[in-house]
């Protein structure tokens, strides 16, 4: 059964749910890492929190499994989809609407949101939906990782090996051999991320190409990212490691592990090398894997329904336990919004002005979960995202603004969508 919390009725009647869909990459993190104190203290919503299958035990494609006759491949997907089902089932016994429900996320839980907002199967089963740093290459022009069963069979998405060769490895031609194996066994050779895939059934095409043609569920979205999203990878990879990226030599060789032999070459004209070269390495990342992805998903998204985007910005948001030796700041990383809406635990304390960025961001949550707009009381306006005018709101301490250079900050029209 989903865990959920609420906190007061102003309303006297049924109250507004919001469903939140952990992080992680789809193979780790848990609904329980997320206490959602601070979202319940306007008094006008419940908030739900799950937990789903993660790693090759929620998204594999293998092909003794997929012939077995059942749903195959997203299993991760049909246990949020449950988890919503057991809401709108048995939410109104809670004090909740079922027919209020938002579903919200953050990384893999926001790429999630995403696929349930293309998703036919989950048709029904919520109202809005709030996708948090989950565009991470799906609605790039240059790569897709989401990919077709067959696809996911064999060759793999070039990010994710295929679910053949994964089953060879175990020595396994038969689905009984896969399942005789340890969970350990099987969580020691899966990838740091995973993605869905094109099921057929949970998924009978790729978010961006739902969201270009309309063939998808058409609820208010919001959906952000923010400002320097890959510097803790950075931080996580080289300087928590030993290996600050100080040298352009460091900084060469990082640009092309990142982005491979025949783009990285590119990259590192248009990022040029300036120490610390892991800083440089974050914004191309960033750029290229997170913020203008994130674009091209509202620019389509904005078509059909109301959208309203946001980048977060406060350089300064406390930190999670921070990198030995690290060489650069960490800024607006990966994850780093999500300790403005929920209490989770490691984090340090805000300043007043970052207090009042907190109070405005679930204002704004809140607000989107009762009625599909964020705007309301004494908050700064934000707009919807329009194509044309390109604007986006500034998630920045202490009052929300507006911000128009969203696109040329991360060479999304100059450079990343340009890209063949």
């Amino acid at each position: 059964m989903p865990n959920f919390k609420k906190n007061g009725n102003k309303h006297g009647t049924a109250m507004p749910v919001m469903f939140w869909i952990h992080g992680g990459g789809l193979t780790g993190g848990a609904g329980s890492d997320y206490d959602p104190t601070p979202l319940l203290a306007p008094g006008n919503v419940i908030v739900v929190t799950i937990n789903y299958r993660l790693g090759y035990l929620g998204f594999f494609a293998e092909t003794a499994l997929d012939t077995e006759g059942h749903d195959a491949g997203n299993y991760g997907l049909m246990d949020q989809q449950f988890a919503m089902q057991w809401v709108k089932n048995n939410i109104a016994a809670f004090g909740g609407d079922p027919s209020n429900v938002t579903i919200f996320g953050e990384s893999a839980g926001g790429h999630s949101v995403y696929c349930n907002l293309a998703s036919p199967t989950a048709a029904g089963l919520f109202s809005h939906a709030i996708a948090e740093s989950g565009s991470y290459l799906i609605f790039d022009t240059f790569i897709q990782p989401i990919v077709t069963l067959p696809v996911g069979e064999t060759t793999g998405s070039g990010l994710v090996p295929g679910g053949d060769s994964v089953a060879t490895g175990f020595g396994c031609t038969t689905a009984a051999c896969l399942r005789a194996l340890s969970n350990t066994a099987v969580v020691s050779v899966q990838p740091g991320t995973l993605y869905a895939f094109v099921d057929g059934t949970l998924l009978t095409e790729t978010p961006g190409q739902a969201f270009a043609t309309g063939d998808f569920n058409q609820v208010p979205v919001i959906a952000g990212t923010n400002h320097d999203e890959w510097r803790i990878f950075v931080a996580e990879q080289y300087d928590a490691n030993g290996n600050p990226i100080l040298t352009q030599a460091e900084y060469n060789a990082a640009t092309v592990a990142l982005w491979g032999p025949l783009l990285g070459p590119i990259v590192e004209t248009v990022y040029p090398y300036a120490p610390p070269g892991g800083q440089v390495l974050g914004a191309s990342g960033t750029d290229g894997i997170f913020a203008c992805s994130a674009r091209n998903g509202d620019a389509l998204l904005s078509n059909f329904t109301n959208t309203y985007a946001y980048e977060f910005n406060d350089e300064n948001a406390p930190p999670q336990p921070t990198p030995a030796g690290l060489s650069f700041p960490l800024g607006a990383y990966h994850g780093a919004e999500v300790q403005y809406l929920f209490d989770v635990g490691f984090f340090s304390e805000f300043t007043p002005a970052q207090q009042q960025l907190s109070d405005a961001m679930v204002g704004y949550w809140t607000n989107f979960a009762v009625s599909g707009d964020p705007n309301g009381g004494s908050l700064p306006t934000w707009s919807l995202y329009s194509p044309v005018s390109d604007v986006f709101q500034s998630l920045i301490p202490p009052t929300p603004t507006t911000e128009t250079n969203f696109n040329t900050g991360h060479l999304c029209d100059g450079f990343w969508n340009l890209i063949p």
